[in-house]
């Protein structure tokens, strides 16, 4: 998962394209990057790190222009590696750069397709920079010396025709402007924003809304799925939908997990579905435990505070901070091996004993990937003097991994896979464990016009119809720890650790 940015201004973007990376960090903590475009010359800085730790004084100061792109990236192949920061170059046609969010399930293919018949060469392990060679390939072939909105839609469109996956793209073309697009599917989002000044029209693109707000833009809308927008340097806005059979089925897990509560994706506030799994949870709750003991409800700290407040009112069981969070330690389940991961989950939380001493308590957290977290954080509440402990979890189980663009662990990692509830709560040490239902998830986050949703690692239906058993091995060899660890050795060595083309 990742964040992006684009802006198109009357002056230079280079600190509200720093303010609206810092928003959206928590898309991602492992790199940062921004390129800025300034009298037809591009400026670029990208580095791994948090956004105030890669970008210094001096570096501001030379990302002169007044449009430019950038990203917020943690990896999705589960390793860390400067050289997969964005955004990413092509020199060729005009001078592109790219940011991207998402994963392509057919970039195997599409790598050897541009080797062979585009005569690009792919220098990263990273799809997002294949996805640049594809869109550059596709723009190339105008074969003319000024390009237009309609030349950007067209290569769009062939970018949809040969590109499979979850993709929501910021894209920068050398002095004409700004294009953004999101897969046929819409799987990951992309709003616009806009605001008027003395000197004419800005306009934003971001992954979340709140990255608008933080600016003084206006939410304008979402992008729809398939649909690409460009706003060229004089501020001039253009839309066309550029897929065949745009269908919306957003990831439901931004929802439950990645995205901030005061964001609004696809018309749809994040905080308000949380409520409403809070709502949906606590009745599931009083159906399956309508005797239930609980004294307080404490939330796993931060994105499941909004649900169990919920519950806890649904309930009328109290609501209390038991844990207190160090905001410098980032998020655990995208860690690159297992023992840095349990050494993390002591580090990032700290127990309150006073509000367990005693007392049957009722912990809620926004869902369980391995368990290895929710163990350890059941340990330290017994550990502060819970009488019982039990654990409600605001998303399903999960069961099988994510291919568009969340590098969730091998399904052998999971601790849902091939495990009822009452085996997942002997394994992480719980009284008793509940989980929310799949169809009470959908219903919390619904609204308007979008009902469906793309929840594989609920269910394992994914929405581009292009998942074979073969595909999901490999994803399994190249994602469990042991995998990881042998990449971050070759990382280390200097080494590629992938064959090469």
């Amino acid at each position: 998962m990742c964040g992006i940015i684009g802006i198109v201004a009357r002056s230079s973007v280079n600190q509200a394209l720093y303010d609206g990376l810092t928003v959206l960090q928590h898309r991602g903590q492992d790199a940062a990057g921004m390129m800025t475009c300034g009298d037809g010359r591009l400026f670029l800085r990208k580095d791994n790190g948090l956004v105030r730790d890669v970008f210094q004084t001096e570096h501001m100061l030379k990302l002169r222009g007044d449009m430019g792109i950038g990203h917020v990236r943690y990896p999705t192949a589960g390793c860390s590696s400067s050289a997969e920061a964005q955004p990413f170059y092509v020199n060729s046609p005009y001078g592109i750069s790219l940011a991207h969010n998402g994963n392509l399930t057919n970039a195997e293919e599409l790598k050897a397709d541009i080797f062979r018949e585009d005569l690009r060469h792919i220098n990263t392990n990273s799809d997002s920079e294949i996805l640049l060679n594809v869109f550059a390939h596709e723009l190339e072939h105008n074969r003319k010396l000024r390009v237009d909105e309609n030349d950007v839609f067209d290569a769009v469109a062939c970018v949809h025709r040969r590109v499979r996956g979850a993709y929501a793209v910021v894209a920068m073309i050398t002095g004409y402007g700004i294009v953004g697009f999101r897969d046929p599917n819409g799987i990951r989002p992309l709003v616009v924003g806009k605001r008027q000044t003395d000197k004419g029209d800005e306009y934003i693109l971001a992954s979340e809304s709140v990255a608008i707000d933080a600016q003084g833009f206006e939410l304008i809308r979402d992008v729809a799925p398939g649909e690409a927008v460009f706003i060229d340097k004089e501020g001039n806005f253009y839309s066309r939908q550029c897929a065949g059979k745009p269908n919306l089925t957003p990831c439901i897990f931004e929802h439950v997990y990645f995205a901030r509560p005061d964001s609004i994706i696809d018309g749809i506030s994040v905080y308000k579905a949380r409520l409403r799994m809070g709502e949906v949870l606590a009745r599931k709750i009083k159906r399956v435990f309508p005797e239930h003991d609980i004294d307080v409800v404490i939330p796993i700290p931060d994105t499941s505070r909004t649900s169990a407040l919920q519950l806890s009112y649904e309930l009328g069981s109290l609501y209390r901070e038991g844990f207190i969070k160090n905001r410098y330690i980032g998020r655990t389940f995208i860690m690159p091996g297992q023992k840095q991961r349990k050494k993390s989950v002591r580090q990032k939380l700290n127990a309150i004993d006073l509000e367990f001493r005693g007392k049957n308590v009722l912990l809620v957290d926004d869902s369980i990937v391995r368990g290895t977290t929710s163990k350890q954080i059941i340990q330290m509440a017994r550990e502060a003097g819970a009488n019982k402990v039990y654990f409600a979890s605001a998303a399903p189980p999960v069961r099988f991994p994510n291919v568009y663009g969340i590098d969730m662990p091998s399904s052998s990692e999971l601790i849902g896979h091939g495990r009822d509830d009452k085996a997942i709560a002997r394994e992480i040490g719980a009284d008793w464990l509940v989980y929310q239902d799949l169809d009470d998830l959908i219903e919390a986050v619904a609204h308007n016009d979008v009902s469906q949703f793309e929840a594989s690692v609920f269910n394992g239906e994914y929405v581009t119809g292009d998942i074979s058993p073969a595909y999901l091995e490999r994803l399994e060899n190249s994602r469990n720890d042991s995998a990881k660890h042998q990449q971050g050795i070759a990382e280390d060595a200097g080494l590629d650790f992938h064959n090469s083309q």
